[in-house]
């Protein structure tokens, strides 16, 4: 069962959850790939809620969003097994197949064909309106060598921002 919801009267709950990190879902013809995120912005733009999620250039799960238009987020409601976090946030899904893995729930989706995920219930389902690279050399020296370290060719790996209009939003309850 879901239980809908006012994204924006939750964004302070995600946005907290945020600081410990959630997942954004992603699904290629049948495979559903997920990774930890811990930046994004919940808001309004163009008068629509929205879900601002950034994915470094060198992610698999950027390789997803750039053929399709849709992703979900998924919020931990309670206690959540630090593991799942872990794992989707240290391992890629060109190498193993976290959902299997981790032995996670998929949700079937309302609007969109991106599944939720039952163990992280609170659940957005987004329809990418616009991308963004980010533009390395205009953030400040601090922060590009506290997040952005260059490599060895002096190169970093910034973000593509995903500018996404929540179509749905509920938690998901047995």
């Amino acid at each position: 069962m879901k239980r809908k919801i006012d994204a924006l009267e939750h964004a302070g709950t995600i946005c907290k959850a945020m600081q410990k990190g959630i997942l954004l879902t992603t699904k290629k013809d049948d495979a559903v790939n997920t990774m930890t995120i811990g930046w994004g912005m919940v808001g309004i733009e163009w008068g629509k809620p929205i879900f601002i999620a950034y994915v470094r250039y060198s992610r698999y799960t950027k390789e997803i969003l750039d053929g399709t238009d849709e992703f979900t987020v998924n919020v931990p409601v309670g206690e959540l097994n630090s593991n799942i976090l872990r794992v989707c946030g240290t391992r890629s899904g060109r190498d193993m197949d976290k959902i299997a893995e981790l032995g996670l729930t998929l949700e079937e989706p309302e609007v969109i064909g991106t599944p939720g995920i039952r163990e992280l219930p609170l659940t957005l389902e987004c329809k990418i309106l616009y991308r963004r690279p980010q533009n390395v050399d205009a953030i400040p020296l601090d922060i590009l060598d506290c997040y952005y370290p260059a490599d060895e060719n002096g190169q970093r790996d910034g973000h593509i921002a995903y500018y996404a209009q929540i179509v749905d939003a509920y938690i998901i309850e047995e």
